[in-house]
């Protein structure tokens, strides 16, 4: 293969204004590609059927307390829809294209928890701690149902007043959860998730070795999804430039053998996978570079290949 230098794919060249048409026509979007699969139909009745029991037992924890709920059920259900990804890549495809009640909070609410057991996984997590993970994730943003809509989905930024609201949804979750039959580490999962490393988070501002381990776990899943997610006011993130937002300050925020397993599994995940460049060039991920995850080694359609860490001003935008 053709080693490329560093002036070969700077941005305003021949054939970075050329390249892109070519790349495009030639290769249907990423997104209609897993969305045309027959797995990934199945796939999204299955999702919208966990949404909908999730709606369902959210509204009778808020409006008939006392009233039994099965936890195993949707524990199970949810189980199985993880268990529908062949590999990684195939989970995180569909959950990347699996948007069909938008900024919902039940349908993050099941991300969180599908992610979350991923997680756990990697973390080689006994069954049943596994079980209980997901719970976390399912019921983690509970406290939010009680917030008006409007201020959940406003486009721009909270007023002070609104914000603070905001803050008030883990301990109304686990207000919500507290007497429920459940592990505890279920209903500290609704109240810490918003805790950080450094004592900037909230409701209580704890700091790394106060928080509990799978809040912090619930904590990563929960951001990388919202980031990943289409918002009113930008598009969703990449997972590459949710990599990058988390290797800015993850490891001042997030516990470090956590957020390390995680970015380092995620990057990993989409080893040759085509991306699609800040420049209109498109290439293929030849290798991921471990000290610096958003800078692997790609292969540009030239044939050229190209060392990101070289090349500072090229950002990776798209998986295509």
């Amino acid at each position: 293969m053709k080693k490329c230098t560093i002036g070969e794919s700077r941005p305003g060249t021949e054939e970075a204004a050329n390249t892109p048409s070519r790349s495009r026509a030639a290769h249907p979007s990423y997104a209609q590609k897993v969305k045309s699969q027959p797995e990934f139909m199945a796939y999204q009745i299955e999702y919208q059927k966990e949404v909908n029991s999730i709606r369902s037992i959210f509204d009778t924890v808020i409006n008939y307390p006392e009233a039994p709920i099965n936890i195993r059920q949707i524990l199970e259900d949810c189980s199985r829809l993880f268990g529908m990804n062949a590999t990684t890549v195939d989970f995180f495809d569909r959950l990347h294209n699996m948007r069909l009640d938008e900024d919902s909070v039940y349908s993050h609410c099941l991300n969180v928890a599908l992610i979350a057991r991923q997680m756990g996984k990697w973390l080689r997590l006994a069954p049943e701690e596994l079980d209980v993970l997901t719970l976390c994730g399912l019921f983690h943003d509970i406290g939010k149902i009680q917030i008006p809509e409007e201020i959940l989905n406003k486009p721009g930024k909270y007023t002070e007043e609104e914000f603070a609201l905001i803050r008030q949804h883990p301990l109304a979750g686990y207000n919500l959860l507290k007497n429920l039959p459940a592990d505890n580490r279920i209903k500290k999962a609704a109240l810490l998730h918003h805790e950080r490393s450094d004592g900037s988070g909230y409701p209580q501002k704890l700091k790394a070795g106060q928080i509990d381990d799978f809040a912090e776990i619930i904590a990563i899943a929960d951001v990388y999804d919202a980031m990943t997610a289409a918002r009113s006011y930008r598009s969703p993130l990449c997972p590459f430039q949710a990599i990058d937002m988390f290797e800015k300050d993850g490891l001042q925020l997030y516990s470090p053998k956590y957020i390390l397993t995680f970015l380092n599994r995620i990057a990993n995940t989409y080893q040759n996978n085509r991306v699609l460049l800040n420049n209109g060039q498109s290439a293929n991920i030849v290798m991921i570079n471990a000290s610096h995850l958003t800078r692997p080694m790609i292969q540009l359609d030239s044939g050229a290949v190209v060392d990101m860490l070289n090349l500072p001003e090229l950002e990776i935008i798209r998986i295509i």
